[in-house]
């Protein structure tokens, strides 16, 4: 079975938000092959026991007042730019969040969320190519570039520091940021 389609979470499965798993839903009571392992904002405790397709129809939202990603950090709190209810909806009830170490930020850009593709290192920088690197250096913008470097030097796919990259699905343009455990 395929995974439903997530607008501004294309490949939940690479960015580890999605797994497989014999658990049965705790929405639609369901055993689907895949689990959502992502960051739960509810009453309840939700830990790796919502399937994606709760997820994407809006039902988990619904059913048990779960929320997905922390609507103030859509845009990074006005930073990056804001956007409409309709996008912060979507975000936040309807598309995968993920985990992050200090509370995830989901880059926004042309007036819209952008794709999430995941937490980087630089060897995944370095083969996405300099758009992907500026991308995140811009969300260094007070480092001088000796600190730069070093930051650069150290960062960690699976480890910290890390960067999330976005993409902007309207212009192209990468964004993110970086951040420590």
């Amino acid at each position: 079975m395929a995974l439903p389609k997530f607008k501004y979470h294309p490949d939940p499965m690479a960015t580890g938000s999605v797994t497989k798993s014999r658990t049965k839903c705790v929405c639609c009571g369901k055993v689907r092959g895949y689990i959502y392992v992502g960051p739960v904002y509810a009453a309840d405790e939700y830990d790796e026991c919502i399937c994606p397709w709760c997820i994407g129809d809006g039902s988990a939202h619904k059913k048990l007042d779960a929320e997905f990603t922390d609507d103030a950090g859509i845009g990074d709190d006005g930073r990056w730019g804001k956007v409409s209810q309709r996008v912060i909806d979507e975000v936040t009830c309807r598309t995968p969040g993920f985990n992050s170490w200090q509370g995830e930020r989901w880059w926004t850009h042309c007036r819209d969320a952008a794709q999430f593709l995941g937490s980087v290192g630089k060897k995944e920088l370095n083969l996405l190519g300099p758009p992907a690197i500026a991308a995140i250096r811009d969300s260094a913008e007070q480092m001088e570039e000796p600190e730069w470097n070093r930051l650069f030097a150290a960062l960690r796919k699976n480890g910290s520091p890390t960067a999330y990259l976005f993409r902007c699905a309207k212009c192209g343009k990468y964004g993110g940021y970086y951040e420590y455990d």
